[in-house]
């Protein structure tokens, strides 16, 4: 094990918490083990380690990236999408390989969300021939999660999402009966509310969209008209 990972093991171990860990575990249905850390806790064990050891080199981040993913505790794994967010505007363009692998690898939403709404989305910005081959490939997958990721890339884009490209990609999962689909959904044309609230909706309106994602989509603009309401 690297040297890094190694001292990053030892002191997230030394303060777990057991008991702690077990409804961390039950929230997260049973699939991952958990220290019993409190998300405040690894920021601040993560910042304490960082002041200590300071970064690696970039060259040595793959590896540990993939030693850190393959810790049993789930706390590990928010340590290296952390780390990860600390070199995402000096990946090469082939590191993409490696954020598919965390991508597919002990997959859920909370690793999910934060590596597709903040490193890969960098990444496509960075890199239009990546982000070209990629998203043609994560779309159309049959690994859910992959096609989450590409409906949620753009989510910090504001002004600049294509929200042609999200309705496309949006189209494209109708009918879906998975959860964490019509939830990113939504969620994605939530956030582009604040962009254009009349495109969404009536992208909504025009699209048979799962109740839950129509729901979500207007959520913000309900709530904006009922103030509004209130306020007359």
């Amino acid at each position: 094990m690297h040297s890094y990972t190694e001292s990053i093991r030892m002191l997230f171990a030394a303060h777990a918490d057991p008991v702690a860990a077990i409804p961390m575990k039950r929230y997260m249905r049973d699939q991952f083990e958990y220290l019993g850390l409190k998300s405040t806790q690894v920021g601040a064990l993560r910042k304490e380690h960082l002041d200590k050891q300071g970064l690696p080199p970039l060259s040595d981040l793959d590896s540990i990236l993939c030693e850190l993913w393959a810790l049993p505790e789930r706390e590990f794994q928010y340590v290296a999408t952390g780390l990860l967010g600390r070199f995402d505007n000096q990946l090469p363009a082939k590191f993409i390989e490696r954020l598919e692998f965390l991508l597919v690898t002990k997959s859920w939403w909370d690793t999910v969300d934060t590596i597709s709404t903040g490193v890969v989305g960098l990444h496509f910005k960075r890199f239009p021939e990546v982000r070209g081959v990629y998203l043609t490939k994560w779309r159309r997958s049959e690994n859910f999660w992959l096609r989450r990721a590409s409906i949620l890339f753009q989510l910090n884009y504001k002004a600049e999402t294509d929200f042609g490209l999200l309705c496309e990609i949006i189209r494209e999962n109708l009918g879906s009966k998975e959860f964490f689909i019509n939830k990113a959904i939504g969620w994605a044309l939530r956030q582009h509310t604040r962009v254009d609230p009349a495109a969404v909706r009536e992208f909504v309106a025009a699209t048979p969209l799962q109740p839950l994602s129509a729901r979500e989509a207007l959520k913000w603009l309900e709530k904006r008209e009922k103030k509004m309401s209130a306020a007359l």
